[in-house]
């Protein structure tokens, strides 16, 4: 693949991720915890760490990021999502070069969302001035369990297809 597909391929990673996070905003989840989400973006995000590698990864979180706030939040919200986003995809950077042999994708999808989450409670008891907000952290962690295990099994199946993908383009070029 020669530098301007790559490019190419990465911008239309970009927008999935942020058509992505867009629609996930959409979604009403039932009141379990204020403020979790399924985390559909990093179905996209572990998909480029994987098959790309982090430097990648990172340019697609900060890019969507950015996006996400021109057009559906605003710069406090970007505050929270450009320093989680950053975090969680150097956790799973992270994981999947050094921890591969241990977890799956799945595991290391539940390490993201627990860094994610983890990035946002300190984010906020920074801007709020009070450490009284980790006492919800155990709860966080637990959604992320779950919402780790559904963005790593997704992106099980969305990394094996762009692999196809871009062997059959290699081939073509």
């Amino acid at each position: 693949m020669n530098k301007i597909q790559r490019y190419i391929f990465l911008s239309l990673l970009t927008a999935a991720a942020l058509i992505l996070s867009i629609i996930e905003g959409m979604i009403p989840l039932p009141y379990i915890a204020p403020g979790a989400k399924l985390g559909l973006s990093n179905i996209v995000i572990l998909s480029v760490v994987v098959i790309f590698g982090p430097k990648d990864a990172l340019l697609v979180v900060i890019i969507r990021s950015i996006l996400l706030m021109l057009v559906a939040t605003n710069p406090i919200t970007f505050i929270y999502s450009v320093t989680s986003g950053i975090v969680s995809t150097l956790v799973m950077s992270l994981g999947c070069r050094y921890l591969n042999n241990y977890f799956s994708l799945i595991g290391i999808s539940v390490l993201g969302a627990m860094a994610h989450n983890t990035t946002q409670v300190t984010v906020a008891a920074m801007l709020f001035t009070t450490f009284n907000l980790y006492y919800y952290l155990p709860i966080l962690s637990l959604v992320s369990i779950f919402t780790g295990c559904f963005v790593g099994y997704t992106a099980i199946f969305v990394t094996d297809n762009l692999e196809k993908t871009l062997l059959k383009l290699g081939r073509e070029a």
